[in-house]
């Protein structure tokens, strides 16, 4: 299954309610029935620390390292990609 990002988010990923929804209704549903997810962030710009928490903390404590045999990251810039890195590493330490 593959998300766009820039369709539900917008081309600035900041809004951390959108980012709970999609990871409620979508994302978690897809992976409890053992589906593979690409979260495509063409043509967002950037991404808020709180975006990305809100849409992937709640996955890492519930699958843990195991999340990202499923869960990918496609057509990410190098803010955006650092800020995954932020909260995936932050997530995976405590």
């Amino acid at each position: 299954m593959r998300v766009s990002i820039k369709s539900k988010a917008g081309t600035f990923a900041e809004n951390k309610d959108v980012a709970r929804d999609l990871r409620i209704t979508t994302i978690g549903p897809a992976l409890s029935r053992g589906q593979s997810i690409i979260l495509d962030f063409t043509d967002v710009t950037g991404a808020t620390q709180s975006f990305v928490h809100a849409l992937i903390s709640e996955l890492i404590r519930q699958y843990g390292d195991n999340l990202f045999d499923k869960l990918y990251f496609k057509n990410c810039n190098d803010a955006v990609k650092e800020i995954i890195n932020i909260v995936a590493d932050y997530m995976q330490e405590s």
